[in-house]
C-alpha cells in the first residue's frame, strides 16, 4: 500500500519518494517490519494466549522434558502470518500475480492450520482436524497455484541464449524475443513455461515437457498442476513434522527463507541472472519483498520459540511454514532444488514413512513389528538416545546451514 502512496509522491518529484522504487530498500523495511511486529506485538498475543489458557495439551511419549511444555501457549503461527502479511501488504505491488499467489497460499494454509489448532484447543479433540481434510485443503492451494503459475500470462519464464541460437529461434519464435543481455553474444527468450531449474546437471534446466513425450504440449497443465499439488502437501507435511523441538521448524524456514530470498533476487535481475546463466523471471522481484518479511517473521518467532520456548506455532505456523517455501520455489523455477534445500524437511518426512513401513512390513512378515528408529520423526529418535533438546536443534541448524550453502553452489555447479 505504501509502495503505491510513494510512488505517487515520486511523480510529484517529492524528495526522496523514489527510494520506494529499489527493491532492496523495501526489502529491508519489510524485514525489519516483520521483526518489529513479531518480537513486540509477538509478546502481547502470547500473554492473551496465556490470559484464555489457549495452551498446548502434550501426549507423555517418554522424552525429556515433554511434560514440563505442557500449558504453554500454542496458535503462535498467528504471529507469523501478522508478521508477514502485513509488511507485504506495505511495501510489496500488491498487483504483482506473484505476491498475490504467495498471499493466497499463506492465508489459505494459514487458516487451514488455524482449524485445526482450534479444534484441538477449543473443542477438546487432540486429533485435530481430519487428516483428509487437510489433505483437501493442501491439493486446493496446489491447485490454485498450479493454475495461476501455468496458465496466467503475467507469468514469464527467459532463458539465455547465444545470439546464433537467437537468429534462428526468431524464424519460429519471433513473439518470443524479450530484452538483449548485456552480453552482445547472448540474449534473452521467453522460453516454455514447463521449464524449471534443475541442478547438477549442463545447463541447470529441465523441461516438464519432456517427460510428456510425443503427447500435446497444450495438455502440459495436467502433468504441472499435479507436480506443484505434491510439492505442496511434501513440504507442508515435513515442516509440520519438524515442528516437533523448540525452534527448530522456526529456525530451519528461517535459513530456508534467506537461501530463497537469493534465488529469487538473482532470478529476477537480468544482470545477475545473465552472469549465473540461470533463467530470468521478469517481476519475480516483489517476492523478496515477501520473503524478507517471511525470513524476519520466523526470526522474531524465534525470539519467543527457542528452548525453553514460551510459545508454539502450532499447525496454524507449521502447515504455512512449509506451504510457502513450496510456492515460493515454484514460483522462482526451483522446486527441484527443495530436496537439498529442504533437506531437513525431507529426511523428518522420510523418517516417519520409514519407520511406519518397516514397521507394517516386520509385522506381517514375523508377527512382531520392528523399528528402525527408537522414535519418529528424527529428532525424537535422538531425544531417545539422551541428547538435549537444544543440541539437537542447534545440530539441526548446522546441517541446515551447509545444505541451504550447497543449494547456492548449484547455482554455478553443473
Amino acid at each position: 500500500m505504501l509502495y503505491y502512496l510513494f510512488d505517487y509522491l515520486d511523480s510529484l518529484n517529492f524528495p526522496g519518494a523514489g527510494v520506494f522504487q529499489y527493491i532492496s530498500f523495501r526489502a529491508a523495511l519489510a524485514l525489519i517490519s516483520s521483526l518489529i511486529i513479531s518480537i513486540f506485538f509477538g509478546k502481547r498475543l502470547i500473554n492473551l494466549l496465556r490470559k484464555q489458557q489457549i495452551g498446548e495439551t502434550v501426549r507423555d511419549l517418554g522424552l525429556a522434558g515433554q511434560i514440563e511444555k505442557s500449558g504453554t501457549p500454542t496458535m503462535g503461527g498467528i504471529i507469523i502470518l501478522s508478521a508477514i502479511l502485513i509488511p507485504t501488504l506495505l511495501f510489496a505491488k500488491l498487483h504483482n500475480i506473484y505476491v498475490v499467489t504467495m498471499l493466497i497460499a499463506t492465508i489459505w494454509l494459514g487458516f487451514i492450520g488455524f482449524l485445526d489448532d482450534y479444534i484441538k484447543v477449543f473443542r477438546k479433540n487432540k486429533e485435530g482436524l481430519a487428516g483428509r481434510f487437510k489433505v483437501v485443503g493442501q491439493i486446493g492451494v496446489g491447485l490454485i497455484v498450479g493454475s495461476i503459475l501455468y496458465f496466467s500470462e503475467d507469468v514469464t519464464v527467459h532463458k539465455r541464449v547465444s545470439a546464433d541460437y537467437q537468429l534462428q529461434a526468431k524464424e519460429t519464435f519471433v513473439t518470443h524475443e524479450h530484452v538483449n543481455s548485456e552480453n552482445e553474444n547472448y540474449k534473452w527468450i521467453k522460453t516454455d513455461d514447463m521449464t524449471t531449474t534443475i541442478p547438477f546437471v549442463k545447463g541447470n534446466e529441465f523441461n516438464y515437457n519432456w517427460l510428456i513425450g510425443d503427447l500435446d504440449k497444450s495438455y502440459g497443465w495436467l502433468l504441472f498442476i499435479p507436480i506443484v499439488i505434491f510439492i505442496v502437501i511434501a513440504v507442508s507435511n515435513g515442516a509440520n513434522m519438524t515442528d516437533g523441538l523448540d525452534g527448530l521448524a522456526t529456525g530451519t524456514s528461517a535459513i530456508i527463507g534467506l537461501v530463497l530470498a537469493i534465488l529469487a533476487y538473482v532470478s529476477s535481475n537480468a544482470t545477475f541472472a545473465d552472469y549465473l546463466n540461470v533463467m530470468y523471471i521478469p517481476n519475480a522481484e516483489e517476492l523478496v519483498i515477501f520473503i524478507s518479511a517471511f525470513v524476519g517473521a520466523c526470526i522474531g518467532f524465534l525470539w519467543y520459540n527457542s528452548y525453553p520456548a514460551q510459545v508454539f506455532m502450532g499447525d496454524t505456523g507449521s502447515l504455512a511454514l512449509g506451504g510457502i517455501i513450496a510456492v515460493f520455489a515454484i514460483s522462482i523455477r526451483k522446486e527441484l532444488l527443495i530436496p537439498v534445500l529442504c533437506g531437513i524437511f525431507l529426511i523428518e518426512n522420510l523418517s516417519v514413512v520409514l519407520q511406519v513401513g518397516y514397521f507394517k512390513f516386520t509385522k506381517k512378515r514375523s508377527g512382531e513389528g520392528k523399528r528402525i528408529f527408537l522414535m519418529a520423526p528424527l529428532h525424537h529418535h535422538f531425544q531417545k538416545k539422551g541428547i538435549h533438546e537444544a543440541k539437537i536443534v542447534s545440530r539441526f541448524w548446522i546441517v541446515g546451514v551447509i545444505l541451504a550453502v550447497i543449494t547456492i553452489v548449484t547455482l554455478k555447479l553443473r
